[in-house]
């Protein structure tokens, strides 16, 4: 098994460096030779744009992919839906390691010079190994700021937010990456044709009379979206109501009966393609919604009202941008906005 490669010695930052602000958690500071940044509470050195990156997420390898990058791509892991429309090629020249976290020994196999994974658990106790793992093999890591900043990911489950995301920490994750990788024209752009995309998805809209819920996955015990983490961006955007808003924590497991009391006006459900839960796919989803007692006669139900969302546009994500797109849409199919 090949060891990652050691860590090179610091060289001095220059003088007149620039310094490049991400939102969220991340800060970066940029000369031609070295990058550094204070992301998610780490400071992150990074000596060269990367050659031979993992991603071990799907949030961050799309981000890359958009960026251009599959060829300094070492591999990929954790998918929980197709890659996203455009990608297709690029992304079938990059090994995917593995379809769920790998082993820490798998990572190493693939020679990385720098690591990035969109949740703290994934470079958490538990999850593939710890930053300090990658570190003191001379691995820079980077996780998404989108999911430390305003975020308490002490608990168990999938955390919670003391305050809202905002969309600008998804443009700051594109532009840190596009600053490590020493592409930021590239990353700018991207930004930009995001930033055109929420403005045409969300003109003249007003749902405010509207009430959404958010369901990922898990029939048995279901996932639903509090109220701000990606869903609370796209329920924001559009002017409309989450009815599980009063709940801060990431993605809540709710019962069924409280779900139906709550009675949304339009069902957002996850359409994932990974097997790790039940009822991951939309089909199955609306399958248990239409003979489950309890929730076959919610109004969303009875008229058929669902979006169905990527796993990765519910995340904190780019494809959040799809999100809000796809909900936008549905609403207006629905005539419930103009």
């Amino acid at each position: 098994m090949p060891l990652a490669r050691p860590a090179r010695a610091a060289v001095l930052l220059a003088a007149g460096s620039l310094l490049l602000t991400g939102c969220g958690d991340s800060k970066a500071t940029t000369t031609k030779a070295a990058v550094t940044l204070d992301n998610c509470g780490h400071e992150v050195r990074v000596e060269a744009a990367p050659q031979h990156a993992v991603s071990l997420n799907q949030g961050t390898t799309e981000i890359l992919l958009s960026l251009g990058l599959a060829d300094r791509l070492a591999g990929t892991a954790t998918w929980t839906d197709p890659v996203m429309k455009g990608l297709a090629k690029a992304n079938a020249k990059v090994p995917r390691i593995a379809e769920n976290n790998p082993s820490f020994e798998r990572v190493l196999d693939a020679d990385p010079d720098f690591v990035a994974a969109s949740f703290v658990s994934t470079l958490g106790k538990g999850g593939v190994a710890t930053r300090e793992q990658f570190e003191k093999l001379g691995v820079p890591t980077y996780v998404s700021p989108s999911d430390c900043a305003g975020k308490d990911n002490s608990g168990g489950g999938d955390g919670a937010r003391a305050k809202a995301l905002d969309i600008d920490t998804v443009y700051g994750e594109v532009r840190d990456l596009a600053t490590v990788f020493g592409v930021k024209e590239r990353g700018d752009k991207l930004v930009a044709s995001l930033q055109r995309r929420m403005a045409k998805a969300t003109r003249g809209i007003d749902a405010s009379d509207v009430t959404l819920l958010y369901w990922f996955a898990n029939s048995e015990s279901p996932y639903m979206a509090g109220c701000c983490g990606a869903p609370g961006i796209i329920t924001r955007s559009l002017g409309a109501k989450n009815v599980f808003d009063d709940t801060h924590e990431e993605w809540p497991q709710i019962n069924w009966e409280t779900v139906a009391e709550r009675d949304p006006d339009v069902l957002v459900i996850g359409d994932l393609t990974r097997k790790s839960q039940t009822a991951e796919s939309a089909a199955k989803k609306i399958a248990f919604l239409e003979s489950n007692p309890v929730t076959r006669n919610m109004e969303a139900v009875k008229h058929k009202r669902y979006v169905l969302l990527s796993g990765q546009a519910m995340n904190p994500t780019i494809r959040t941008v799809e999100g809000v797109e796809k909900v936008a849409d549905g609403l207006r199919e629905f005539g419930l906005v103009r």
